[in-house]
């Protein structure tokens, strides 16, 4: 697996692979595929796909150190910035899709209504971390400061579960909510058990 993993072409291939979700979407605004609401389905599908890299990077530690694949680390990077890049798009997709990029109605829907404030809060958090997750950056912070930072992945993806549970619950549809929820939650409980063993 170590091998196969560190082939040239896997970390394209990837990354490819996790682009296919956002060209779906692309074509299917000029197909008009996306059903009777277009707009609340690039919203909702952008922030869940978001959601769910940011799960799955939070899987790569348990998984490399668990399976004793170092190489996974390689992977990293490349999903918390496409965890951002979702985001982006998820966030792009509100401001002009549901508000037509009125900023003070945005600014007065995100005081007004909690997930939006929440919603709000995860992408702010997102924003340092993707901004120093190159290696230049690293090394101006020094190793320590940068882990200390990146720490705040923990507080968005708890953040991020919270929006997507007052999202979901008008339609009291929880499914979905539950497993990511319990997904973050088993891969922060590794870490603080690895953290106790040590």
């Amino acid at each position: 697996m170590n091998k196969l993993l560190l082939h040239p072409a896997a970390k394209p291939l990837l990354f490819v692979l996790m682009l296919l979700p956002a060209a779906q979407l692309v074509v299917g605004v000029f197909a008009n595929t996306l059903g009777a609401n277009p707009a609340e389905t690039l919203i909702r599908s952008t922030g869940a796909w978001a959601l769910r890299f940011l799960c799955i990077g939070l899987s790569v530690t348990p998984l490399r150190v668990t399976l004793k694949l170092p190489v996974l680390a390689r992977f990293r990077r490349m999903l918390g910035l496409l965890c951002f890049f979702y985001a982006c798009c998820h966030l792009l997709a509100y401001a002009a899709l549901d508000m037509g990029f009125d900023w003070a109605e945005i600014w007065r829907d995100v005081l007004k209504r909690p997930f939006i404030t929440v919603g709000m809060a995860t992408f702010v958090l997102l924003l340092p971390l993707a901004a120093t997750s190159f290696n230049r950056a690293m090394r101006a912070l020094g190793g320590q400061r940068w882990q200390r930072l990146h720490r705040l992945v923990y507080v968005a993806a708890c953040l991020a579960v919270l929006h997507f549970l007052w999202m979901r619950s008008g339609k009291q549809l929880f499914g979905e909510v539950w497993l990511y929820g319990s997904w973050i939650a088993l891969a922060l409980a590794w870490r603080v058990w690895r953290r106790f063993r040590r």
